[in-house]
């Protein structure tokens, strides 16, 4: 029984550290770790060393969970499925799992938080309604958590997004203003910007290459990003291609609308800045004035009304 507790519970916590460093490690790596791998992948390798190099949750993780995904998702809406793979995608994917994983995996970390919780009612001898009410509750905790660290990490990835986007219109407007296609354009940016918006361009150069055409791979760009201001450069930039306007042109007028807006945003959160300053200066700030100012005069009027 011992055993068995200790299991599920180290099996639970291994579960919470992975997600969280899933969550919010950085990537690992960089450009130079890329270009190894590439030159890694160029020359002959065994299969055991190529296994090794993969990730852990590719190596170990996705064999585990991909045939209880299988079986679960027969029985998960595919509401819930839908919208499991669009926060995925929207985080820019969660480990290398994919929606029915991931879902195997939150059920796992549930189910495993409420045994956790109810072992450790019973040892303390509590009764059957806490220890049975604290179960359920580690059970909402444990389905609710890794959807909304999901949502925190696709939050942040779309403000990164957002951040970046001014000057990856620079970098374009400046590239096909030099005489590159926009297609070369593309291919620029990769090489001089990385973050999550730069991966996505990336991703539209890759399926043009092999065939996409080029509206579609945006309008697929728009969808997956899901920000406002991308969505508007990328219907500005179907209509310049569906009337044979210059891509240069759109890609000036944009960059000085998105750096308008970034402006005014900058601006928006300088005004609110006295509002939100208020709550700890009333509630930090003057009670120590008053203390300081008014106390003096309290102690006096005090010691006049005891002297009467």
């Amino acid at each position: 029984m011992l055993f068995l507790i200790a299991t599920i519970t180290f099996a639970t916590i291994f579960m919470l550290t992975y997600l969280l460093v899933s969550a919010y490690a950085p990537l690992w790596g960089g450009q130079v770790t890329l270009r190894l791998r590439a030159l890694d992948s160029m020359a002959e390798a065994d299969v055991p060393d190529e296994e090794m190099t993969k990730p852990f949750s590719q190596r170990v993780l996705a064999p585990v969970t991909g045939s209880f995904a299988g079986f679960f998702l027969r029985f998960t809406p595919q509401s819930t499925k839908r919208m499991t793979e669009e926060r995925l995608a929207a985080a820019g994917g969660f480990g290398g799992l994919s929606a029915g994983q991931f879902l195997v995996l939150t059920g796992f970390t549930a189910v495993g938080l409420a045994i956790i919780s109810a072992v450790v009612a019973d040892s303390a001898h509590l009764p059957a309604n806490k220890t049975a009410g604290y179960a359920i509750f580690a059970l909402a905790v444990g389905l609710v958590w890794p959807f909304y660290v999901l949502n925190r990490r696709a939050a942040a990835r779309k403000a990164s997004m957002q951040r970046d986007l001014p000057d990856v219109l620079d970098i374009l407007t400046v590239s096909v203003e030099a005489g590159l296609g926009f297609d070369g354009a593309l291919a620029k940016l990769a090489e001089k910007m990385h973050g999550a918006l730069v991966d996505e361009f990336t991703r539209v150069l890759q399926e043009i290459r092999v065939g996409v055409p080029r509206r579609a791979a945006l309008h697929a760009l728009a969808l997956r990003c899901d920000v406002p201001d991308v969505s508007l450069f990328v219907t500005a930039l179907i209509q310049a291609d569906q009337l044979g306007v210059s891509v240069g042109n759109v890609l000036r007028v944009q960059s000085a609308a998105v750096r308008e807006k970034r402006r005014q945003r900058a601006q928006e959160k300088a005004m609110k800045a006295p509002i939100k300053m208020l709550i700890p200066l009333v509630l930090f700030i003057f009670p120590a004035i008053f203390i300081v100012l008014l106390g003096p005069a309290m102690i006096q009027i005090f010691t006049t009304f005891i002297q009467r």
